[in-house]
């Protein structure tokens, strides 16, 4: 699946609608996370689910982190850069109120680490290190950028988002002084004057949204991607 509107839309439609049928766990997430089919009109599609039961409590994170991955994609399609996979919010999921997402058919040797050595994928990584940044991205780690079979960059797991005080910890420093680019200011520029996505409302407390307009604002005066932030700038496990 590319990154079109028309594909979105379709694959949100399965993701809203289908029948859900759960086919295993994924062993390696800290949280409880499903791999699903869900058939709708005749087709399959492959989902990831990640129920509300299933997560850890945080101690600077409130519970209810899935709606944060559906806010993420809410961002994402308001920005059109199509980096997060389409996803769904899920109240009649098997095991309860969850999200889920499309399950990206991802080349296993590839993240962050071995694209940046490839020429042609350094605008889609720069999209998402402007992204995490107005996103408040705390755990991007570098295998959380997928490639697809398609050659396309994916952004995935992005529950720790959105927190209204200064998170962000990434791998992706490594345009830090650079230029952003104006296509993706321009895109930023809404935002910048507070013009959140209206489906954001019912996902996010309004402080948060308000810190999403602020950062953006921020991101789109200065111009350039920051130097490391913070005392922790970036996430553990690396990869």
């Amino acid at each position: 699946m590319g990154s079109g509107r028309d594909e979105w839309n379709e694959a949100l439609t399965a993701l809203t609608l289908g029948e859900i049928k759960i086919e295993g766990r994924i062993p390696w997430s800290s949280n409880a996370t499903f791999l699903v089919a869900l058939k709708h009109e005749g087709s399959t599609l492959p989902g990831i689910y990640k129920p509300a039961r299933g997560e850890r409590p945080l101690r600077d994170f409130p519970m209810g982190l899935w709606r944060r991955e559906v806010a993420a994609y809410q961002l994402d399609r308001h920005l059109g850069w199509g980096l997060v996979p389409p996803t769904a919010a899920r109240l009649d999921a098997p095991l309860g109120a969850g999200s889920i997402q499309y399950c990206v058919p991802a080349v296993p040797a590839e993240h962050y680490f071995t694209l940046l050595d490839q020429p042609s994928h350094r605008d889609a990584l720069k999209r998402i290190a402007a992204y995490d940044l107005v996103a408040n991205n705390a755990d991007r780690k570098s295998g959380h950028c997928l490639l697809d079979t398609a050659g396309h960059v994916w952004a995935i797991d992005n529950a720790l988002c959105f927190h209204s005080e200064p998170k962000l910890r990434t791998v992706l420093w490594d345009f830090a002084g650079e230029r952003v680019d104006d296509e993706l200011l321009g895109a930023l520029a809404p935002l910048a004057r507070g013009e959140a996505p209206a489906g954001l409302a019912s996902l996010l407390k309004e402080t948060e949204i308000a810190a999403l307009c602020a950062r953006s604002a921020a991101l789109v005066r200065s111009g350039h991607y920051p130097e490391p932030i913070g005392r922790f700038p970036y996430p553990w496990p690396l990869v």
